[in-house]
């Protein structure tokens, strides 16, 4: 039999996929990444929460258990890279999930070098975008190594998988009347299955984690600042993952960062998903704010389109992809320039940018105010008119020739 290397989350599907190749007669190595999903923060609460996944995975018959904490590198090479394209999947989702898979496949092939596993397994269904980012980003990994989908070959639906589970005594947390798949890291996290399939029904709040339900808010608005050096955010002395959750914890206390969308998927299909966001969705915010203030109208109007461009690559699987490359080159051209501190006011499930500064603004107070002080030189704006609008009036003048000329 073969020597697998499966990415265990230790959830329903990969639980039971465990068991099912332990069964088989498989060597089956188990890979956790610690991304900061169980509960939005970098605490201890996560790693003994991860902790208990990893021995799952052995009571299962996993012949090793790979936990790795990647939370670092996962912010670092994914998560603010597409922060400084402002990634925001069809304007809305921050592509928390999208960002994780193609480091998971990092990880596998990682992993499945260093056992001498000659195949790599994952839990996607045929259905999903996750199978085409992790498939995707092994093949540009190592081509020669085997991808495995066994949902996508044999379907299993969620009471089929809770059935098996609980005949071979596999211990999940989903049940028929809370059937949720749950994805998380520290970017986001996604809740789908059971009664969100229905765009009709309102999100349960018990399929919420991370934001507060609207009576548990805080009564008053909280303001706080981010600092960019050079386009890296720095929080109240915090940087990376300890940013990310410290943001998470604070914006989700006021319910900020619940997003439930149609969205479309990478194969076609059009699928109602439900996220929880807070401290992704504040920092790109805060991003986009800081890069009004200091980059140009023909940059920013330029960056629009190539930021959908960046999302859509990430969203497809194509986070391989040379265009994905060029384009973090060119969003670190202004990299330097993206200094400056953001003041947001966050209160009951919303939040503002209400204050801005940066030594390279490019927001100049005699040029912009109507009272004293004004430096603009009103008159050459006649002249600036007449010349804009040339085209304009030697349209109109040849349309009016060539209507007289008709007639």
């Amino acid at each position: 039999m073969s020597t697998i290397v499966l990415a265990y989350s230790g959830g329903l599907d990969t639980s039971v996929l465990l068991k099912r190749y332990v069964l088989a007669g498989h060597s089956v190595i188990a890979l956790t990444l610690d991304l900061g999903e169980s509960d939005g923060t970098a605490g201890a609460g996560a790693s003994a929460a991860l902790d208990e996944v990893r021995a799952k995975a052995l009571a299962l018959g996993a012949s090793e258990a790979v936990l790795a904490d990647v939370k670092e590198r996962f912010i670092a090479e994914f998560a603010y890279p597409a922060l400084r394209a402002n990634a925001l999947y069809q304007g809305v989702y921050p592509l928390s999930a999208a960002l994780s898979r193609p480091l998971i496949a990092a990880l596998l092939v990682e992993t499945a070098h260093r056992y001498g596993a000659d195949s790599v397994a994952h839990g996607c269904t045929g259905k999903g975008n996750d199978q085409v980012r992790i498939e995707l980003a092994v093949r540009a990994l190592d081509p020669k190594l085997k991808t495995l989908a066994p949902l996508r070959d044999e379907p299993l639906s969620r009471p089929d998988a809770i059935a098996y589970a609980q005949e071979h005594g596999v211990p999940v947390g989903s049940t028929l009347a809370k059937p949720y798949s749950i994805d998380a890291n520290l970017w986001g996290r996604s809740i789908e299955a059971g009664s969100l399939e229905d765009p009709w029904n309102a999100p349960p709040e018990d399929c919420y984690a991370w934001t507060a339900s609207p009576d548990k808010r805080p009564a008053q608005p909280e303001s706080i600042e981010i600092t960019f050096v050079e386009g890296v955010p720095h929080f109240e002395g915090l940087q990376g993952a300890q940013l990310v959750a410290a943001l998470n914890g604070r914006a989700g206390a006021h319910g900020i960062g619940r997003i439930d969308m149609i969205e479309d998927r990478v194969i076609g299909m059009k699928s109602r998903e439900v996220y929880e966001c807070p401290g992704s969705v504040v920092l790109i915010a805060a991003h986009k704010a800081l890069e009004r203030l200091v980059l140009t109208r023909d940059e920013l109007r330029c960056k629009a389109g190539l930021d959908q461009k960046y999302a859509e690559l990430t969203y497809d699987g194509l986070w391989p992809s040379p265009l994905r490359t060029a384009l973090d080159a060119f969003n670190a051209t202004f990299a330097q320039r993206l200094t400056g501190r953001v003041r947001l006011r966050l209160h009951q499930g919303s939040f503002a940018v209400d204050g801005l500064q940066s030594p390279f603004a490019l927001y100049d107070d005699g040029l912009a105010t109507y009272g004293h002080g004004d430096t603009f030189s009103h008159s050459a704006a006649t002249g600036f008119i007449e010349l804009w609008g040339l085209p304009l009036a030697l349209s109109a003048q040849v349309r009016e020739r060539a209507f007289e000329t008709a007639t």
